[in-house]
């Protein structure tokens, strides 16, 4: 078998979604985006094209490692995150020649099921945040929220109570029996990261995500070893060697790689194993699409430490079968390689042509809030 063609094509919201087509008719699916980047990751990966032509897609390991060397310049958002939709397309033909789920292929199931989060934040109202009681009321027994607005580098006692109160009313709403995980995006700096963390720490946390930006793992180190609450990050991180220092540093219990930036289905599951010899857990990233997520419920279904998976899509006007949720949870997928099909006559009126990107959010006073 032999890979004829890669196509890319550009889908609202801001995703671009991969075709590779095979000799023997058999097409795989990846997503080789990164958020604001969909332009640069197209060219990337027709860049890499020109070297997976022509190859056999069952030899995943084979050809991974081929593009990664090949390049002289490796690793980084935008080379990563191309080499990890055409992995994620290579493991959907094989497990489709195979008649198999691509879980099968690693070494089979360790769940019947995937647990989710659901994004819950928004305002108060009377105490409590409906958003959060909803996704509740919809079967969902973990939520994540967001920093309420932006932070300066050393904040006031009113924002560190203002946020306080804010997780206090999350708490009362959902209950005791309901995981809560906070996403600081980076934009808290370490020393408000460590005062924010001891103000909610009574309220019980899942984890705190992303407490300090990337580049810097002895300041994450400091604010793990500051607080009871777990620290997750990853999302920003690429290849085995990305993680290597958080891992080896115990800078965060929980992992969350982005199998559509940190290089693909195989290489995040060798990051899981990493992570497995320090005791820490897997929670995959995924604010995309749907392919991607179908390439996390194959990875979320094999390894023994996944804890929960980030979704925002479940294939509605995309798939032929969206997935569906019961109790907060996917059932494992059956279907071969990914498991899922395009619906190619309802995406007809999402593409375009890749022109929309992200802006910076700023402060009040016009400055950058990711610093």
């Amino acid at each position: 078998m032999k890979i004829t063609k890669l196509e890319t094509f550009f889908v609202k919201p801001r995703w671009l979604f991969l075709k590779m087509h095979t000799d023997e008719g058999i097409v795989g699916l990846g997503e080789p985006i990164l958020e604001g980047r969909s332009q640069t990751c197209a060219a990337a990966v027709q860049e890499i094209g020109r070297f997976v032509i022509g190859m056999d897609p069952r030899d995943i390991e084979h050809n991974w490692q081929a593009v990664y060397r090949w390049q002289f310049y490796r690793g980084g958002p935008i080379l990563a995150s191309a080499l990890s939709g055409i992995e994620q397309a290579m493991w959907d033909i094989t497990g489709k020649w195979l008649g198999q789920p691509v879980y099968r292929l690693l070494g089979g199931p360790t769940r019947n099921k995937i647990r989710l989060y659901k994004h819950g934040g928004g305002p108060v109202v009377d105490g409590r945040v409906p958003n959060a009681a909803a996704a509740v009321q919809q079967g969902f027994t973990a939520i994540k929220v967001g920093l309420p607005g932006p932070l300066r580098h050393v904040d006031t006692l009113a924002k560190v109570q203002q946020f306080e109160q804010y997780f206090a009313a999350l708490r009362a709403t959902v209950g005791p029996e309901v995981d809560i995980a906070v996403d600081f995006h980076g934009v808290a700096s370490p020393a408000m990261s460590i005062r924010l963390a001891k103000a909610i720490e009574p309220h019980y946390p899942m984890f705190i995500e992303e407490p300090v930006l990337p580049g810097n793992v002895d300041e994450l180190v400091r604010v793990a070893r500051s607080t009871s609450i777990p620290i997750a990050t990853g999302e920003r991180l690429f290849t085995k060697w990305g993680f290597r220092e958080v891992i080896e540093k115990q800078a965060a219990a929980i992992l969350q790689p982005d199998l559509s930036h940190a290089g693909g289905i195989l290489e995040v599951k060798k990051i899981a194993a990493m992570a497995e010899c320090y005791y820490g857990s897997i929670a995959p990233h995924c604010p995309l699409g749907p392919i991607a997520l179908a390439a996390c419920l194959q990875l979320d279904a094999c390894i023994p430490n996944f804890l929960i998976q980030e979704f925002v899509n479940l294939g509605d006007g995309y798939l032929k079968e969206p997935f569906q949720v019961l109790d907060g949870c996917i059932p494992l997928p059956a279907k071969p390689g990914l498991g899922i099909e395009l619906d190619d006559e309802a995406l007809a009126d999402k593409l375009y042509d890749g022109s929309w990107d992200h802006t910076p959010s700023l402060h009040d006073d016009g400055s950058v809030a990711d610093f």
